[in-house]
């Protein structure tokens, strides 16, 4: 059957597109008002997305492409523009439309008063057009322009706050480090495009490539790896992480929409959109699982020795996008479901943790959890719903964190991966701790305020409204796909493989999430153990965990200050030899150009001496020329 709605899902990226040119032109004399123009306009496309989501769950829809506008004609090579709908892509519209929405009306309370907050809003729609267009891109290439727009977008809106050094230098570090990845993207591109029949790059042609054995698998190894370089860029995985708890510099609402429904979920949608290449190469997913299994314990190790509140929740979305990418390296059906399940059910929680870290920040002035304390009693709602996020990013039954991280865990542990299984699981303690320390400093307990930070109170209803339907989300959310109710991998993926419920991956998962919380509860609200204790006893640990394992170093020092090394030669080469010819041309020539003013001065005798010196040197040079000849 066709779809009704799906022929026009161009006009949901369009939506946020307008709001954007809209408010870059006349922004400035609407003032506040321009909000309201992202917020409709991001409605629209969540209201268009709903019903193509809701037509593609009730019944058998094809897949809809249209790829009709011709863009590149070079030879026999014909290159298209278009869009296309899949069941994949319809539950990513759904999730981007949906938390950008929340976002943009959180927003409207939380930039209250800043002279730029329609600048802000168009950096948002933009953002929000960028990551549309990438979900519903038809081909690579396409994918490829969108993934670059979400790149400038996020440099633009991590560095909105300019004035502030820190800010300036995060979005500078954000951009630059996903460079990186992209040029891992753009190698892999390449790379397809030579060996695909007829250099075809829209998904179906891969599909049917890759079916009908037309890529090797060693070539199909180095495409996949070359691609997830570019995930790895985009979604903070380990080597490229460092760029995503720095981004933290900028407003709180961006950190929600990067962490939850854009930039580093675009790395993940890559991944999946792309698995048929992934699964010709099992090379290819064991990388993919080995580095998101290490990148889910390493960046929740370090989360446990963070002050920032928004970077420890900045760390512990590095460590769940580990668990995602984890997820689609198992490479089996029920594994890719999991992974794109945590996809969805993370963006509702950890956009819920963000939006509520914004709320205490905006009401206490600061982000060290140290400087906060009892805010419970004075933000009962940014208390409740932020409780509700914590326990469903720590896996507690039966919130919604808790059936996603399960389904991983246990596919996993059902396939023979035992070793990903035991790191998803310490991961899992130490995402309970870390989540349960930030909690009890931040919300019991007594205030540790400075003064001159003034009263606590509620934040407005704009606010508030987004996380008390994010927190009902995120109880709610994870009953889409369990183990009793497995729909959601037979509507992904076609097929009718089904989770296998794993009681006893049940029990651990929730075990290890209550004795995180519960050592986070005796150390940091009951103080039955001394939290001095861990800093006094190990102190080298503390200070590797707490400078991040000292990565940002060793960066310093192996690239950064080499790279710096070079410019400086090259800077010296150019200043010194390459304008040093040019300027020593121009003193020739303006030399030579002054002696002949002064040679033209108009008088006789003047004239009359050089044409003497000029025949007395040319009789010289005969005379020369014909010694010459003589000898």
């Amino acid at each position: 059957m066709v779809s009704a709605y799906s022929q026009y899902a161009w006009l949901i990226p369009l939506f946020p597109l307008l709001s954007f040119l809209i408010l870059t032109a006349v922004g400035r004399s609407l003032r506040e008002t321009g909000a309201y123009i992202s917020i409709v306009a991001v409605f629209a496309s969540f209201a268009l997305s709903v019903l193509i989501f809701w037509e593609r769950i009730g019944g058998n829809v094809e897949d809809f492409t249209w790829n009709k506008l011709q863009w590149l004609h070079l030879g026999n090579i014909t290159l298209n523009m278009g869009f296309e709908v899949t069941n994949l892509n319809a539950l990513m519209l759904v999730i981007v439309t949906f938390v950008s929405l929340l976002v943009n009306i959180y927003s409207k309370g939380y930039m209250h008063g800043d002279e730029r907050i329609n600048v802000f809003f168009a950096y948002i729609a933009l953002f929000t057009f960028s990551m549309l267009g990438l979900v519903i891109s038809e081909n690579l290439v396409q994918f490829y322009i969108f993934w670059e727009l979400v790149g400038v977008c996020s440099f633009l809106l991590v560095g909105f706050w300019y004035f502030k050094p820190e800010a300036r230098a995060a979005a500078k570090k954000a951009f630059i480090v996903t460079r990186i990845g992209d040029v891992g993207l753009f190698l892999g591109i390449l790379l397809l495009f030579w060996v695909m029949p007829s250099h075809a790059l829209d998904f179906s042609s891969i599909h049917n490539a890759l079916s009908g054995g037309k890529i090797s698998g060693d070539m199909a190894t180095w495409i996949a790896i070359l691609i997830f370089v570019g995930a790895i860029g985009k979604s903070g995985q380990f080597p490229l992480h460092t760029w995503l708890p720095d981004a933290m510099e900028g407003p709180t609402p961006i950190s929600a929409l990067i962490h939850a429904a854009t930039m580093v979920a675009a790395g993940v949608y890559l991944v999946a959109r792309t698995f048929d290449i992934f699964t010709a190469s099992p090379v290819a997913l064991t990388v993919v699982a080995t580095v998101g299994a290490f990148t889910a314990i390493f960046a929740a190790t370090i989360g446990t020795a963070q002050n920032d509140i928004k970077r420890i929740l900045a760390y512990s979305t590095v460590s769940q996008l580990g668990y995602m990418m984890m997820a689609l390296g198992i490479g089996t059906t029920v594994a890719y479901t999991a992974g794109i399940f945590h996809l969805f059910t993370h963006a509702f929680f950890k956009a819920l943790l963000f939006l509520g870290a914004g709320s205490v920040i905006h009401a206490v002035h600061t982000q060290n959890i140290h400087e906060m304390g009892g805010v419970g009693s004075k933000m009962k709602i940014t208390a409740w719903t932020f409780a509700i996020g914590a326990l469903a990013l720590s896996g507690i039954v039966p919130l919604s964190g808790f059936w996603s991280k399960d389904a991983i865990l246990a596919e996993a542990y059902n396939t023979g991966h035992t070793g990903l299984f035991w790191v998803g699981l310490i991961a899992a303690f130490f995402t309970a701790f870390y989540m349960s320390r930030l909690f009890f400093l931040v919300f019991m307990g007594k205030s540790r305020q400075k003064e001159n930070h003034g009263p606590v109170h509620e934040s407005p209803g704009s606010m508030t409204f987004p996380l008390i339907v994010l927190a009902v989300l995120a109880v709610v959310a994870g009953f889409v796909f369990t183990p009793f109710n497995p729909w959601l991998g037979s509507w992904l993926t076609g097929h009718a493989e089904e989770e296998h419920a794993s009681w006893f991956v049940m029990v651990m998962s929730n075990v290890v999430g209550l004795l995180g919380i519960g050592l986070g509860y005796l150390v940091y609200l009951k103080r039955v153990i001394s939290a001095d204790a861990f800093t006094a006893g190990v102190p080298w640990l503390y200070r590797l965990l707490n400078r991040k394992y000292y990565i940002d170093e060793l960066y310093q020092a192996i690239i950064v200050r080499p790279l710096q090394g070079i410019g400086s030669l090259l800077h010296l080469f150019d200043v010194y030899v390459v304008d040093g010819v040019v300027r020593l041309a121009a003193y020739t020539v303006t030399g030579l150009g002054r002696l002949g003013s002064r040679m033209q001065n108009g008088q006789v005798q003047s004239y009359g001496l050089i044409t003497l010196l000029g025949l007395l040197i040319l009789m010289l040079a005969i005379a020369g020329r014909r010694f010459i000849d003589a000898g």
